[in-house]
């Protein structure tokens, strides 16, 4: 047993046939969340964002660090700025960084440099991993960064998903212009970009299918 200190923990459980009904009715309704590219610019209110973004901080990371910063920009100009920075790299990616075999996979989804929902979305949503901490003028290490914040973006997008909103993770490369741009500090890192809001009407989304479960599960 450790000295530091711990308080009790205690959690509903459910019958066999209640969990399986729970676990269906969750993916039911997780697999109806999809990537959007078309956003209406409807407002939504503040606390939406920041309770959604209260889920995403309740996940799990190493040595309870958690290492990220939610920076939300509603800010047209600094929306503006953003996507003119990001479509200058994405330009580069698409017409001299990507593979022909990058681009032949990227073709089904319609997608190319230019990036208006980034103006569009009342909010972006960008993840900073905090690769350490400063401390009385000293470093001290964080763990398992990558693998926190990742943990943490998929909570996320569930959250989003929840109060009926959509989103895109959006991941120009680089993307070191966002920490200009937001002005973050030393310690921190561009991890994701995410537009947040209502999908435009109409809103079209590619034709695609998830694989199935013997297709991603192995029982050993």
């Amino acid at each position: 047993m450790h000295n530091h200190p711990a308080i009790p923990y205690t959690r509903e459980t459910f019958s066999a046939d209640d969990m399986l009904l729970r676990a269906q009715q969750f993916y039911t309704f997780m697999n109806t969340r999809r990537t959007v590219r078309d956003f209406s610019d409807k407002p939504i209110p503040e606390d939406v964002i920041e309770t959604i973004l209260l889920t995403a901080s309740t996940a799990p990371s190493g040595a309870h660090k958690q290492p990220w910063t939610f920076c939300v920009i509603k800010d047209p100009a600094i929306k503006k700025a953003i996507r003119i920075a990001a479509e200058e790299e994405e330009k580069e990616s698409y017409e001299n960084r990507m593979s022909d075999e990058w681009l032949k996979d990227l073709a089904p989804l319609g997608t190319d440099y230019h990036k208006p929902f980034l103006e569009i979305a009342p909010y972006l949503i960008v993840m900073f991993k905090r690769v350490y901490e400063m401390e009385d003028q000293h470093k001290h290490q964080n763990y398992y960064v990558t693998e926190s914040c990742g943990i943490a973006c998929g909570m996320l997008l569930s959250a989003i998903h929840q109060a009926g909103l959509v989103a895109l993770t959006h991941t120009p490369s680089p993307m070191n212009f966002l920490t200009k741009i937001l002005n973050r500090p030393d310690n921190e890192r561009p991890f994701l970009l995410i537009p947040v809001g209502y999908p435009a009407d109409p809103c079209y989304v590619p034709d695609i299918q998830r694989r199935g479960i013997q297709d991603i599960c192995v029982w050993y």
